[in-house]
């Protein structure tokens, strides 16, 4: 599938998404300013201290063309991944945060969080998810709905193989650009779609290019989502480089640390390549790869 993202115009077009997701994590959309939140690392609550608060917000741009629908069809696949552990407790309903969360509580390890955006996609995602469970890895995938009409037996594999699905929008708009209704709109639609494909719904919830703003956060809450944004961004969407994908990585890596990659809006090969080096070598260091876990009660 070919992409012309790699053209001038449109990397210009993407850079200006990249300062309106800026301008509305700041709060030029309607957003409160505040200190960033805290998530939860895995088997562990949000404590409900400020997260990252010695850094900034890290909004970036990424691909924003909705993509068509793959021709492609996955055969059924068998999952072989470590079934969902059963909830015992029941979730905390979120309350609305005036701030997505940049980074998770890792209690002092060296633990991290990978996430990717946009897919499913049949060209990228399966090696991606081979890596990953070649080393044991799990990740979060924030989907877009429109994609998983055509793609449901991957999106059933992503949470066999234990990753956790994530609502990334039905077809990747700006928020702040749109009505209540139609970000409401945009976020129940591809929760539904998850819930009708592998029996839950998503309780993360990321904004398209970083962009949030008060009706966004709201609306996440009323639908069971906490916001996870990112630390670290690997800026693959502009097709750097594997080496430079692998120094981003490398040089952000850090406890508690959120890594933004991409499996999908585009030629995602360079992410895929890089991936098969900084993963191993990270946990080689001593790294763990983990999963953001929800307050329970």
């Amino acid at each position: 599938m070919k992409d012309d993202r790699t053209t001038p115009a449109r990397r210009a077009l993407l850079r200006g998404a990249a300062v309106l997701g800026i301008a509305a994590t700041a709060g030029c959309f309607g957003t409160d300013r505040a200190r960033p939140p805290a998530g939860a690392a895995s088997g562990t609550a949000a404590t409900g201290t400020a997260a990252g608060a010695t850094g900034g917000p890290a909004p970036g741009p990424q691909a924003i063309a909705p993509m068509k629908p793959s021709t492609y069809r996955l055969q059924p696949l068998t999952g072989h991944g470590t079934p969902a552990r059963p909830r015992t407790r029941a979730l905390v309903r979120p309350a609305v945060r005036r701030a997505p969360i940049l980074r998770v509580d890792s209690g002092g390890r060296r633990t991290m969080v990978l996430t990717f955006d946009d897919g499913p996609d049949p060209a990228y995602t399966p090696d991606i998810l081979r890596v990953l469970r070649a080393h044991d890895t799990p990740a979060v995938f924030f989907v877009c709905g429109e994609q998983i009409p055509w793609n449901k037996d991957l999106l059933r594999r992503m949470a066999d193989e234990g990753h956790v699905i994530g609502n990334h929008t039905w077809s990747h708009p700006l928020l702040p650009s749109l009505s209540r209704a139609a970000i409401r709109s945009e976020m129940k639609r591809t929760s539904d779609m998850i819930e009708r494909t592998v029996g839950e719904p998503p309780l993360w919830f990321r904004a398209p290019y970083g962009a949030w703003n008060r009706a966004v956060f709201e609306i996440g809450a009323e639908l069971g989502m906490e916001p996870l944004a990112w630390t670290v961004d690997t800026v693959d969407w502009e097709t750097p480089g594997t080496t430079a994908i692998t120094r981003a990585v490398r040089e952000g890596a850090g406890p508690g640390v959120v890594v933004l990659s991409h499996d999908a809006g585009g030629d995602r090969s360079q992410t895929v390549r890089a991936l098969r080096t900084w993963l191993p070598g990270l946990l080689a260091e001593g790294y763990t790869m983990t999963l953001p876990e929800r307050e329970r009660v």
